[in-house]
């Protein structure tokens, strides 16, 4: 008989895609086994969890507010609604267990399951922990980080496993030097250059998008370089806006602005150095490929953890590190040029960052959870 077990990770795509590779994991290693979603329908997993073939439940689940405002009041109705459906929706399913990836839409299904006694796997992404997974850490059988560094931040350190952040396997795959050509033609870039791949995740970055145009009038030499830049739906037009006034006013590199990149597995393949945020699955994919990396930390995150993930990265010389207050054109190009000058610099970082990342993250977050699921099975009790 088929069980179920269920899945929430949402609002970002750094939520989405590794519940996405973890259930894959479960999946292939237990066939009858079925993952199902639990998530809001607006947000991101609303479109990639149907299209990767799973089943969906809708949630209404609203974000905790960052500063005081009325949505402060509506979150305590909001969120007993969300636990209640989710608690329906682990009776309807005969859930056997669940597994959460951290944030809003995470939270009710982790309450849910402390009332109703079923397993429950949390997966902490970002070296600092956020709230939601501090307070399910509580209760979850065990507790999964990323970080090796994230352990000690939760009272919980017995239930604590270090598993990395994981990667699709579709990602993992990827064979850099035999796509590449085939890449760069998908995205009309030139053969020969050195291609500086810059996006700031799936919304966008400001800061990023102007530093990114402003480093324009700044290489060296231009006729060598080419930006592939995904400037995010939101901001796309603005920054396709200050390319096109870029140009007008001198000599630089050859640039694709597009508002966001479908197929970041091609993308991969054509950068020689990724610009970026440090974001815990950005982290996760540029160090399973083994990519040459300037992180810019998203410096509003939830206690800075965008910046301890970076610095993570920068103490084994695995990434460079520019904060976002000092990220100007001329930093940003500074920053990068020598590691397109110098096949050796981008080749030591590659390995530093490869040998920090965990390519088996996916499976070694799978056992934990078929081990909790089946103990609790087997006892009848939660581990």
């Amino acid at each position: 008989m088929t069980r179920t077990i269920l899945f929430a990770g949402g609002g970002t795509a750094g939520h989405v895609y590794p519940a996405l590779a973890v259930a894959a994991a479960v999946a292939e290693r237990e066939p009858d086994l079925e993952p199902v979603f639990v998530g809001t329908e607006g947000r991101l997993e609303g479109r990639l969890v149907p299209a990767s073939g799973y089943r969906f439940h809708h949630i209404d689940a609203l974000p905790l507010p960052r500063r005081p405002s009325l949505g402060l009041f509506k979150l305590p109705a909001a969120l007993r609604t969300a636990i209640r459906r989710c608690e329906e929706i682990i009776t309807q399913e005969r859930a056997v267990g669940a597994v959460t990836f951290g944030g809003y839409v995470s939270f009710p299904l982790d309450w849910a399951c402390g009332r109703t006694d079923i397993p429950l796997v949390i997966h902490e992404q970002n070296s600092v922990p956020g709230i939601a997974n501090q307070f399910a850490a509580r209760w979850a059988d065990r507790i999964a980080v990323t970080f090796p560094g994230s352990a000690e931040r939760f009272r919980q350190t017995e239930r604590v496993s270090v598993t990395g952040n994981p990667v699709r396997a579709d990602m993992l795959n990827l064979d850099r030097e035999q796509e590449r050509a085939e890449a760069l033609r998908h995205f009309r870039l030139h053969q020969r250059r050195r291609t500086v791949l810059v996006f700031g995740g799936s919304q966008g970055a400001r800061s990023l998008n102007r530093a990114a145009v402003a480093s324009y009038s700044h290489w060296a030499d231009p006729s060598r370089v080419q930006i592939l830049h995904a400037a995010g739906r939101a901001l796309y037009s603005e920054a396709a806006s200050a390319w096109e006034r870029a140009r007008a006013g001198g000599e630089g590199p050859l640039v694709r602005c597009v508002d966001y990149i479908d197929d970041m597995r091609a993308a991969y393949a054509a950068a020689d150095v990724v610009v970026c945020r440090a974001g815990a699955t950005s982290i996760a994919e540029i160090s399973a490929l083994g990519l040459p990396s300037v992180l810019v930390p998203y410096p509003h995150a939830t206690r800075d953890h965008q910046l301890v993930n970076a610095r993570s990265l920068a103490q084994i010389g695995a990434a460079r590190v520019i904060e976002d207050d000092e990220l100007d054109g001329r930093r940003l190009a500074g920053a990068v040029q020598p590691l397109l000058d110098d096949q050796d610099e981008r080749d030591a970082l590659g390995r530093a960052a490869r040998a920090f990342g965990r390519r088996d993250a996916a499976d070694a977050l799978a056992r934990i959870v078929l081990d909790v699921v089946g103990k609790h099975q087997t006892s009848g009790v939660r581990t």
